[in-house]
């Protein structure tokens, strides 16, 4: 699998927010992205999802153009900022209604991808009570849940203690051996590091390989 993005640029409002951008990246690779906030790290991470029109350019997924053959990119798990969980309901039963709207898995991979997040599946407590680091576990194990061939990891060590950020390099270094294709943004020059097989700087809305 091959996600390409060719000559990619948005504005919002009279701002731009993506230049330019072009990327050609292969499942079985991890990409690491680096820059401060506001560089444009995230809104390319929606660009390249399909959760964001362009205004100009071009992104494929092999032979297939996003937004002319396909809405949004298939097989992506997605962490990115300011998640919406529901605050009334447990972490499974909002993994559940999640996965209801595809129909690809049921509550036993749910219940393996939260176990794989170190937190309990059977923990009937609403999300309102996880602190931040739950939080953030429940949201990594929605992206990891349907076995994605294309992961996208905004800041994904956000509000996790030293054995989080383990257990996140662990779930990266394991999607990379299964074959997908990881798209990691971090602050942490150490996750990028450890994990990135490719290391692209982004600033100002352009993203050139470090």
């Amino acid at each position: 699998m091959r996600l390409t993005a060719e000559k990619v640029s948005k504005h919002i409002g009279k701002k731009q927010i993506l230049k330019e951008v072009s990327l050609e990246m292969e499942s079985g690779h991890v990409y690491g992205f680096v820059g401060r906030n506001g560089s444009g790290k995230t809104m390319l991470f929606r660009a390249l999802a399909g959760l964001m029109k362009i205004d100009s350019g071009e992104i494929r997924l092999d032979d297939k153009v996003l937004h002319k053959d396909m809405k949004v990119l298939p097989d992506l798990g997605i962490v990115i900022e300011n998640a919406g969980l529901y605050p009334e309901l447990s972490g499974f039963d909002n993994l559940w209604l999640l996965a209801k709207i595809k129909k690809k898995i049921g509550k036993e991979e749910i219940r393996e991808a939260i176990r794989l997040m170190g937190l309990d599946p059977d923990d009937k407590r609403p999300v309102r009570k996880y602190s931040l680091g739950m939080k953030q576990r429940i949201v990594l194990a929605q992206a990891i849940m349907e076995k994605p061939q294309i992961l996208m990891l905004d800041e994904p060590t956000n509000s996790l203690d030293e054995g989080g950020v383990e257990d996140i390099r662990k779930l990266v270094k394991r999607e990379k051996e299964k074959g997908t294709m990881v798209l990691l943004a971090s602050h942490s020059k150490e996750d990028i590091d450890l994990l990135a097989d490719k290391v692209y700087l982004v600033k100002e809305g352009t993203v050139r390989e470090r």
